[in-house]
C-alpha cells in the first residue's frame, strides 16, 4: 500500500521539498510528486490522482491556505488530506488552518518522528474509505 500512494510534496524551498521526499521514501512511498507553488501543485491534481498534499503554508503566487481552500472547494478533490507545514505556529493560524479544512498540522523546523506519526495517522484514516490516490492493481 504504501509504494501506492501518490504524494504532493508543495513547497518554494527546494531544499524543504527534497527533505520531505527523503523523509517519504524512508517511510516507503516512491511515488512523490514535487510542485514550488499552489498553482503548480493543481496543474499536478489535474492531472494526477494523488492520495495526500503536504503543503508549505507561506510561498508565492498561491499560498499553502488559499490551496487548501481551493482543493476543499472542489468536489473531485475535496476529500485528499492535507498536512499543512510552516513556521506559523500562533494559534490564530492553526484555528484559521483548521476552519479552511485541513487535516493536520506541522510546524517547522520537522522532525522525521513528529511528521512520520501525522503521515501514518493521517493515512490510517484513509485506509477504511476507498483509497484515493493509490495505483491501480
Amino acid at each position: 500500500m504504501k509504494g501506492d500512494v501518490r504524494i504532493l510534496v508543495v513547497d518554494d524551498a527546494v531544499v524543504m521539498r527534497r527533505l520531505v521526499k527523503q523523509y517519504l521514501g524512508q517511510m516507503g512511498f516512491n511515488q512523490v510528486y514535487e510542485a514550488d507553488n499552489g498553482r503548480s501543485a493543481l496543474d499536478i491534481l489535474a492531472e494526477e490522482k494523488v492520495g495526500l498534499v503536504i503543503s508549505d503554508w507561506l510561498m508565492p503566487d498561491m499560498d499553502g491556505l488559499q490551496l487548501l481552500r481551493t482543493i476543499r472547494n472542489d468536489a473531485p478533490l475535496k476529500h485528499i488530506p492535507f498536512l499543512m507545514m510552516t513556521l506559523l505556529d500562533q494559534k490564530d493560524k492553526v484555528v484559521e488552518a483548521v476552519q479552511a479544512g485541513v487535516t493536520d498540522y506541522l510546524v517547522k523546523p520537522l522532525n522525521f518522528e513528529i511528521f512520520s506519526d501525522k503521515v501514518k495517522r493521517i493515512l490510517k484514516g484513509m485506509r477504511h474509505e476507498e483509497d484515493p490516490g493509490t495505483s491501480p492493481d
